[in-house]
């Protein structure tokens, strides 16, 4: 019986430096590109989806196109008359980058305008991904409205993984930050924050504190991700760090996070014990930070 992964959130057109002075066109969000990764691991049995909103131009269409061509379901994206994709540049300096964006008309910030659509999206499904930039780019309303589909899928039995993946110039407050933090806490049942960005927001001293906060609010296993250092993850018959390799060198550091998130749900729901998940994706990360872009081969 096949089973499903579906991803939800915003996938942008990115301009990927490629280390000579020019750009790359292609297609990146970290919802998607979780979705990408997760794709390379799971098994024929399962379908992965991806749950957004796409305009009707051409690069909507090419968009598409690519999700397709790496095997993720588009069938149920929501396509808006109008609108097209958010845009977003990435400028490296010694292997770390930073990021330009154009996205305010996004199509995707209207991904959960329509209940019934959103609901249907869901319905089924054996494991939803989402993160802070799908909070961040809905209205306060939608926003309401996606955490009660997410709750009711929990309820129903579904794996329902979070990653916070703070970006603070799209909140109008850390107070909004923090609040929707906890709420998308409370739906979950796997938590993927990263440090520094969580001690910053809300004052933890380290990534215990941080997966006890987690615990709080009601999160049965947690992963704190730690860059370059140590990833703490922390379930219900454990506790654990485990280590990348130190030896490897970034070229580019875009999509390690997406891709860890990934491999690591992906070895979760194959049935890996959350050590030897944990394992596997920093080895996926690993092989992503030594190519430039988001979306590589592995």
């Amino acid at each position: 019986m096949t089973k499903r992964f579906v991803s939800i959130g915003e996938c942008m057109v990115e301009m990927a430096a490629t280390g000579d002075g020019t750009f790359r066109q292609g297609f990146a969000g970290d919802t998607f590109n979780t979705a990408y990764y997760a794709r390379r691991v799971l098994a024929g049995d399962w379908t992965v989806s991806y749950f957004t909103a796409v305009g009707d131009d051409a690069l909507s269409s090419r968009m598409l196109d690519f999700m397709q061509g790496h095997g993720v379901d588009t069938s149920q994206v929501v396509h808006i008359r109008g609108r097209s994709p958010g845009l977003y540049l990435i400028t490296l300096e010694h292997g770390e980058r930073s990021f330009s964006y154009w996205r305010d008309t996004s199509a995707a910030r209207a991904l959960a305008d329509d209940e019934s659509r959103l609901t249907a999206a869901v319905e089924g499904a054996d494991a939803i991904y989402f993160s802070g930039i799908t909070l961040a780019i809905l209205s306060p309303e939608a926003r309401t409205r996606l955490l009660d589909v997410l709750s009711r899928a929990k309820a129903r039995g579904a794996v329902v993984a979070f990653d916070s993946n703070i970006r603070h110039r799209l909140w109008p407050s850390q107070d909004d930050l923090r609040e929707a933090i906890h709420a998308a806490a409370r739906v979950s049942t796997l938590a993927l924050p990263t440090v520094p960005d969580e001690l910053d927001v809300f004052g933890d001293v380290d990534q215990d504190e941080v997966a006890r906060r987690y615990a709080k609010d009601g999160v049965p296993e947690v992963v704190v991700r730690a860059g370059s250092g140590p990833a703490l993850v922390v379930w219900p018959d454990g506790k654990a760090f485990i280590f990348p390799d130190a030896r490897v060198i970034p070229v580019d550091t875009t999509g390690a996070g997406d891709s860890f998130n990934g491999s690591y749900m992906a070895a979760r729901l194959l049935g890996d014990e959350p050590g030897e998940a944990a394992r596997k994706a920093h080895a996926t990360a690993a092989r992503v930070i030594q190519s430039y872009g988001a979306l590589v081969e592995v």
